[in-house]
């Protein structure tokens, strides 16, 4: 056998614990995806975790400890956010590398304990903010590296979804866009002004959120559960174009070359095609090989929490935000 051959490296064992929806699509392209190895799903639900395991031919277990017995070097945490913080913690005692869903824990606190715990122990963290890795997002953060940033508007409505129950739309949806938001600007929230409403759920169901980045960007969020059809769209200005992204068709169009007459150009952007949780995948098993850092870092889901959560706190929300444990995110 030639030397130059090398032997293949072994793949990343993995096990989802939660296997809802979101959990059931975690362990659908696990199962599938190159490099990785499902080894086991763990949910309390026995008839759930039963039908998932048939269906994808492995193990089904209760609960992390019985997971992490069965050699998982990395885990998707996908149950409720209320779990986070204990099942996070579990898995990374057992000396597991941990993706978890977003919001990365109900409060700053627990986050910001999973974050300490996971630099403590030397393992890889990330958060599944997998919008960011919507092909749109990336055609937009694209078409806007190098320029002046001045102001970015995000729109993400449509019908109450009957599985809520135990948060509003600020931390269901509003969250992936305040992500977006700092991710397009590479800086952090610094302002926020947001007015929220249960108009006819328990919790709030409307929400319009404005910001100002540190680095001077104006943002908006317009968020419900009220309307009939679903939409998911960015709009960002900058000093010489304007880049809309719609996230449901991953159409992205820029419009550029203005006139003194008012006229300009405008083309459409090309648009990969990929399933977005596919790549959030493929990027958490290469933090997990040490090939490249996580994309969305521990402290990135602390950051985007904490100001959700000012969101949410009433007309003090509208100070200046400081979160001690989010970092500057790089731009570009």
């Amino acid at each position: 056998m030639s030397n130059s051959l090398k032997e293949a490296p072994r793949p990343v064992r993995v096990g989802v614990v939660g296997v809802g929806v979101m959990g059931a699509n975690h362990a659908r392209v696990l199962a599938d995806l190159p490099g990785a190895e499902l080894v086991g799903i763990a949910d309390p639900d026995a008839a759930q975790a039963s039908k998932v395991a048939g269906l994808l031919g492995c193990a089904a277990v209760a609960d992390i400890e019985a997971l992490t017995a069965l050699g998982v070097d990395a885990v998707v945490v996908a149950a409720p956010t209320h779990l986070h913080h204990d099942i996070a913690l579990a898995a990374i005692g057992a000396g597991a590398h941990v993706l978890v869903e977003k919001p990365i824990a109900p409060s700053v606190a627990e986050g910001e304990a999973i974050v300490a715990a996971a630099r403590a122990r030397g393992v890889a963290l990330m958060v599944g903010h997998v919008e960011r890795f919507n092909p749109a997002v990336e055609a937009v953060k694209k078409a806007i590296e190098g320029e002046e940033i001045l102001s970015i508007g995000i729109t993400r409505v449509g019908p109450f979804p009957p599985r809520m129950s135990n948060v509003g739309v600020v931390i269901d949806l509003a969250v992936h866009d305040i992500d977006l938001i700092c991710h397009f600007t590479g800086s952090e929230i610094a302002e926020i002004q947001p007015q929220v409403k249960a108009a006819v759920a328990e919790r709030e169901d409307i929400a319009l959120l404005q910001f100002r980045t540190a680095n001077g960007v104006l943002a908006h969020i317009n968020t419900n559960w009220l309307t009939p059809f679903k939409a998911r769209t960015v709009h960002v200005a900058t000093r010489k174009k304007y880049v809309i992204g719609d996230l449901l068709t991953r159409q992205v169009t820029e419009c550029f070359d203005y006139k003194p007459d008012g006229s300009y150009s405008m083309r459409h952007l090309p648009v990969a095609y990929a399933e977005p949780l596919r790549v959030e995948l493929s990027r958490f098993l290469a933090a997990v090989r040490g090939e490249a850092a996580a994309p969305v870092t521990g402290e990135d889901g602390v950051a985007s929490l904490a100001t959700a959560i000012r969101c949410l706190e009433g007309p003090e929300a509208a100070r200046p935000v400081s979160v001690p444990s989010a970092r500057i995110r790089a731009a570009g």
